[in-house]
């Protein structure tokens, strides 16, 4: 039997860089994949189905809801998100780390439902930051960036529940840093004992 992939939560305000950091995250380790949540939120132009989400409506999220097809869901800016259940599974069960990028609402029911889970917090280096970073990439109106700077400081309060946090002030820093955690986790006494079982009773026995 394959050696369980670990599963690794990242949270973060919006316009921290999260989906950046993670994307090259992904593509710098191999046997690694981020889940692509499923979403009711309205596709943005540059994105694609099945790439960045899959872009579903309220009433085929809701139906997926009750036939608990997902591991976590929760509502952010009156949009529904959610992680397939199937997909998650079935990359942990095949050895392949899996990280979810969820909101704090969602950690939190991964947190519940795997124990072992290693969660982490990317922060802007401050709110002034992290409003230019929303204006910058030019994709939502001034009240919604307003709204999207009070949920910040609300998902801030949250960073207390999380595993390690990570300062997104300089990007390839803040990489090496998500890198060097990913990396722990593949070390950690509970997998090496695992997947070591044979050379350790051989040393024991000698």
């Amino acid at each position: 039997m394959s050696e369980i992939g670990n599963l690794y939560v990242i949270s973060a305000p919006s316009g921290t860089g999260k989906t950046s950091l993670v994307k090259t995250l992904v593509d710098s380790i191999p046997t690694i994949s981020v889940s692509i949540s499923h979403t009711t939120r309205p596709k943005r132009p540059a994105e694609e189905h099945g790439v960045n989400y899959y872009f579903i409506d309220k009433n085929e999220f809701l139906r997926m809801s009750e036939h608990h097809d997902f591991l976590e869901y929760a509502t952010v800016f009156n949009n529904l998100y959610g992680t397939s259940r199937s997909w998650v599974e079935s990359m942990l069960n095949r050895g392949i780390d899996v990280i979810l990028e969820i909101d704090w609402q969602g950690a939190l029911q991964i947190q519940q439902l795997f124990s072992d889970c290693i969660s982490i917090f990317i922060v802007p280096p401050s709110l002034d930051a992290l409003s230019q970073r929303l204006l910058q990439r030019n994709q939502d109106k001034p009240d919604v960036i307003r709204k999207r700077l009070a949920d910040a400081q609300e998902t801030l309060s949250h960073i207390f529940n999380y595993d390690y946090v990570v300062l997104n002030d300089d990007f390839e820093t803040a990489l090496n840093d998500l890198k060097t955690i990913i990396l722990a986790g593949r070390l950690t006494k509970q997998r090496q004992i695992k997947k070591l079982a044979p050379l350790l009773e051989e040393l024991s026995a000698s």
